[in-house]
């Protein structure tokens, strides 16, 4: 949270305390309903109190309106979402969902029986990557041997290229592509 937000937090919190105590001790008749009134009013009445109040009015208006509508947390996940924010001391760096498909889908394209790829990336808090690919391969491909080494291959790719974990890489083979003659012959 921002400074701003903490200090609009407290104060409120602290108005709703003061409210909340004023109204339990109406309730139960501690208080005399007149007294309240006299106090609010002599603060309205009054030309500098009516002002400083119309003021702190509208600057809790506006932090109201801030803090219901421009959440700062929704921009920094959204931040995390895009991708994996590395820093050291000269500086950051952000490698983005993107950059590690692409560089999954080069793996996999560079097997020969891999025809198509699609990638999914997900990325935790901790920076760990779970990497989905869906394939279409050729009817000579053996799908356990290709898949046992599409996934080490991804895993040790991402790990020289960006230094990230990879903890999952799981494969769907969507569809065994013919070749033209099967297809003819058939």
């Amino acid at each position: 949270m921002k400074i701003l937000e903490k200090i609009t937090l407290i104060i409120y919190s602290n108005l709703i305390l003061i409210v909340s105590i004023i109204l339990c001790l109406l309730l139960f008749g501690w208080l005399d309903i007149q007294l309240v009134g006299n106090v609010v009013y002599k603060l309205i009445e009054g030309d500098t109190s009516s002002k400083i109040l119309l003021g702190v009015s509208v600057v809790f208006i506006l932090l109201s309106i801030k803090c219901i509508f421009f959440d700062s947390t929704a921009k920094r996940q959204a931040k995390e979402g895009q991708g994996v924010l590395l820093e050291n001391e000269s500086g950051k760096l952000m490698i983005s969902k993107e950059t590690i498909e692409n560089l999954v889908n080069s793996v996999a394209l560079n097997f020969q029986s891999a025809e198509q790829v699609t990638t999914k990336v997900e990325l935790d808090k901790e920076n760990n990557v779970k990497v989905y690919v869906n394939l279409i391969i050729s009817s000579d491909a053996v799908i356990k041997e290709l898949s046992a080494n599409l996934q080490n291959k991804i895993k040790e790719k991402i790990k020289t290229t960006t230094d990230l974990e990879v903890k999952e890489v799981n494969i769907t083979v969507k569809k065994v592509a013919q070749k033209e003659e099967e297809a003819q012959e058939a």
